[in-house]
């Protein structure tokens, strides 16, 4: 059964191709969706069909921030029944503590990770789907979800250092200076907001306590207590850890609150390695990091987790049949609208 979200990551969809003057109903289609069932924020859709619906609605339109554009109007509200916990949370730390233990009845495919050092914040944000896809628009509004979650709790105080985003600026920043009017970082090594260690500990003025205990037990009781998917969980783990260096069986063991036999068990009974997971994302990761001209092969392969260029070499040759200087080669002679999804050649068999 495909990994599913609540319709209403899409709240302000159809706003948005309204404004553009486009007409969606085929590329709803060819996602299995249509304008019905995104009028029920509720109902539950694939993770895969709302990001694909995303770029080809950004690449058929001509749109190259078709994402950012819906999170520009996101209220508070639209994150459902979490909402009014969220707004009662003390401070942002809590907040975003929130937003970490109940996203499974906001948006399953978005891996968080809080960094702290140095009295800096990153705030670490990916959309993780079941297949590997390009992933620009939804990160966009993921990322512009997230900081007007900030905003809408912080006010006047939230302000962040940097937006990072991994994949190349827009043709036109127009839309992304007025959403979060400080400073933009493209070609990052991770997407997500920078900030003050200071800004998550300030206190929210309308946060009620009792506001807060009440939604809290009336969330805990709409939790399936069978917990999510092991397998999906730790793939999301370690799309935020592999390029911190971090994405060891220890560390992501801790992120599921387990030791590593317990999660080595768990994953052994639902037919998998952590071997495996960790190539499958490499495996995806690598086709967003060649993409980016920003990126040298050394720095890929350090992201990647390998300690030496060759290694990573040899990896992808195994895995693409062709050295990955050869398959960026490749793709600077062909031509690509800005929002056309990339491919790699099929996995070699071995």
């Amino acid at each position: 059964m495909p990994k599913l979200v609540r319709a209403a990551v899409l709240t302000n969809y159809l706003e948005v191709t309204q404004y553009l003057g486009f007409n969606p109903r085929d590329v709803l289609a060819g996602v299995g969706l249509s304008k019905a069932l995104l009028q029920a924020p509720e109902h539950r859709i694939p993770i895969d069909a709302a990001v694909r619906l995303l770029e080809d609605s950004a690449a058929a339109s001509g749109c190259q921030n078709f994402g950012l554009s819906m999170a520009e109007s996101r209220q508070l509200s639209d994150f459902g029944v979490v909402s009014l916990l969220l707004s009662h949370q003390r401070t942002l730390r809590d907040a975003l503590q929130v937003v970490v233990n109940y996203r499974h009845l906001m948006n399953d495919s978005l891996a968080i990770f809080i960094e702290e050092a140095d009295k800096m914040v990153i705030i670490r944000e990916e959309v993780v789907t079941e297949s590997p896809m390009p992933s620009r628009q939804a990160t966009e509004l993921a990322i512009g979800v997230m900081f007007r979650l900030c905003a809408a709790l912080l006010g006047t105080h939230w302000h962040p250092y940097s937006v990072n985003f991994t994949h190349q600026p827009p043709d036109n920043l127009q839309l992304h200076r007025r959403l979060f009017g400080c400073t933009l970082e493209f070609g990052s090594e991770f997407n997500g907001i920078v900030c003050s260690d200071a800004s998550l500990d300030m206190t929210n003025p309308n946060a009620d306590p009792a506001m807060a205990r009440y939604a809290q037990s009336y969330l805990d009781s709409l939790l399936n207590h069978e917990g999510p998917s092991i397998l999906f969980e730790v793939r999301k783990a370690i799309y935020l850890l592999l390029p911190m260096g971090r994405a060891t069986i220890e560390q992501i063991a801790q992120t599921q609150g387990m030791n590593v036999r317990t999660l080595q068990r768990r994953l052994k009974d639902d037919g998998c390695a952590f071997n495996d997971l960790i190539n499958d994302v490499r495996r995806d990761l690598v086709l967003r990091y060649l993409d980016n001209p920003n990126y040298s092969l050394g720095r890929i392969a350090d992201m990647l987790g390998y300690s030496m260029a060759s290694s990573f070499t040899r990896w992808f040759i195994t895995q693409f049949g062709m050295p990955p200087a050869t398959w960026r080669s490749a793709q600077k002679h062909t031509v690509k609208s800005p929002t056309a999804p990339t491919t790699l050649p099929a996995p070699q068999k071995t």
